[in-house]
């Protein structure tokens, strides 16, 4: 098992709400993708969407400002951002005076570049922004459940050729590896190729409800066993996971090279 001692994970936290980007911890993507048979010949790119509700800081005469903001990197980046370590990164602006908005964009934005070794997308979003809940697109799975033996695995169907089939399941849960604690998604899918066995998908994907990874890796799972079982010409998944301490994590995995998906959020975000 892969240890995370010497993060901040599985520990009694020191809340600082003076500023301070030593808080942001990076955690390198190789072990994982070592494990899932990823290597730098593997169709795979995307991106990590992330969106963060809880943000405050203070104005120069001292009032408090709020918003959210929308974080984007690219997933060939070396590393990932421990998801507490951001959090309490965020609450290290609490009482900290930025002369802008602009101020706390940039700040964050240079800091987690810095710790990514990569380009770094920030978007600070005012509170009254409209915000737009989506049904997935595409055909629920999620009525396609089936114990018998032949759905067990997942499996395309030989001779049955769909282009870019869009599929989706609200029925997605991992687990932090160290916390245990749940994380609860909705798994969206487009694919060309072999049609794949829907009821196949979803046992598949109900059978990750006691896989103990990160929201990334998590993700990069299920593109590389759709990748390697079913083989498909194209293959984009992309999940949407609820928020815990006020921010959500969205992976976005794609075979070709694309911009970062649409930031939309589902009913449980």
């Amino acid at each position: 098992m892969t240890s995370y001692r010497g993060t901040f994970l599985g520990k009694k936290s020191e809340y600082t709400e003076l500023y301070d980007n030593s808080l942001l911890f990076p955690i390198s993507r190789t072990l994982k993708r070592n494990e899932l048979g990823m290597s730098a010949n593997t169709p795979v790119f995307g991106h990590d969407v992330w969106n963060a509700y809880e943000i405050s800081w203070l104005r120069s005469d001292g009032r408090p400002e709020v918003s959210m903001a929308e974080i984007i990197y690219s997933a060939q980046s070396e590393f990932i951002i421990e998801s507490k370590s951001l959090k309490l990164y965020l609450n290290s602006f609490n009482g900290t005076v930025f002369t802008s908005p602009q101020h706390v964009k940039d700040t964050i934005q240079k800091d987690m570049s810095d710790k990514l070794n990569t380009d770094v997308q920030v978007k600070l979003i005012p509170l009254e922004t409209k915000v737009t809940y989506m049904t997935p697109p595409g055909v629920s799975i999620d009525d396609f459940y089936s114990n018998a033996v032949e759905n067990k695995k997942l499996a395309a169907i030989e001779g049955t050729r769909v282009f870019k089939e869009k599929l989706f399941t609200n029925l997605l849960k991992s687990n932090c590896p160290v916390t245990m604690q749940p994380d609860w998604g909705t798994l969206m899918l487009t694919y060309s190729g072999n049609k794949i066995n829907y009821a196949s998908l979803l046992n598949y994907i109900i059978s990750l409800r006691g896989l103990n990874e990160f929201h990334e890796q998590c993700i990069e799972k299920i593109y590389m066993d759709i990748y390697h079982t079913c083989k498909p010409e194209y293959l984009e998944v992309y999940a949407r996971y609820t928020r815990r301490g006020g921010v959500d994590i969205n992976p976005y995995r794609c075979s070709e090279k694309s911009e970062a998906p649409l930031n939309y959020r589902v009913q449980r975000q």
